[in-house]
């Protein structure tokens, strides 16, 4: 039963992947080679000097994501959740301001990956408030928070399954 359960969580999480833009995808793969340390990224997705440059800032920007994975608030810890969701929302804004992410559940897949489950309660919360800031184009900005549902907005809860699909880069000849 639990292996029947897997192999639909990840029938799911693939066709949701699927249902992304080819620009998400790449960038959803090259961040998770990025963030997860899963491959030399510039060897991978450097199609040229600007992108060699734009992977250097991401490493950067995602020197936080080792912290955020082991300083997620738990309730009743509410000193903590500054912290935690300022930085969420720094590498947030990191991500959206590439122009790769056109919606809330791109975002929600790759975060998902990048920090688990655990993350799920807080993003988004990260999302809207790195979708708002001021240097997110106004029309762009509008698009990001309208791809926000009420249901995702007010969720009541949230599962604790980890994400099973992992998207790779895959050769064409591979594949």
């Amino acid at each position: 039963m639990a292996h029947t359960q897997n192999a639909s969580l990840t029938i799911a999480e693939m066709r949701e992947f699927a249902s992304f833009t080819a620009a998400e995808q790449r960038y959803i793969r090259r961040s998770l080679d990025v963030g997860l340390g899963r491959c030399d990224a510039f060897k991978m997705w450097a199609r040229d000097a600007a992108e060699n440059a734009a992977i250097r800032r991401q490493y950067v920007a995602y020197q936080e994501l080792k912290r955020l994975r082991e300083d997620q608030p738990t309730q009743g810890e509410e000193d903590r959740i500054d912290g935690f969701i300022g930085t969420l929302t720094r590498v947030a804004a990191f991500d959206l301001a590439q122009d790769r992410i056109d919606g809330f559940s791109a975002f929600r897949f790759l975060y998902e990956r990048l920090l688990g489950a655990t993350a799920r309660p807080w993003l988004p919360s990260a999302f809207v408030g790195a979708a708002a800031l001021p240097h997110i184009a106004p029309e762009r900005r509008r698009m990001l928070l309208q791809s926000l549902s009420e249901a995702a907005a007010t969720a009541p809860g949230w599962s604790d399954a980890q994400p099973c699909f992992f998207p790779e880069y895959v050769e064409a000849e591979a594949a």
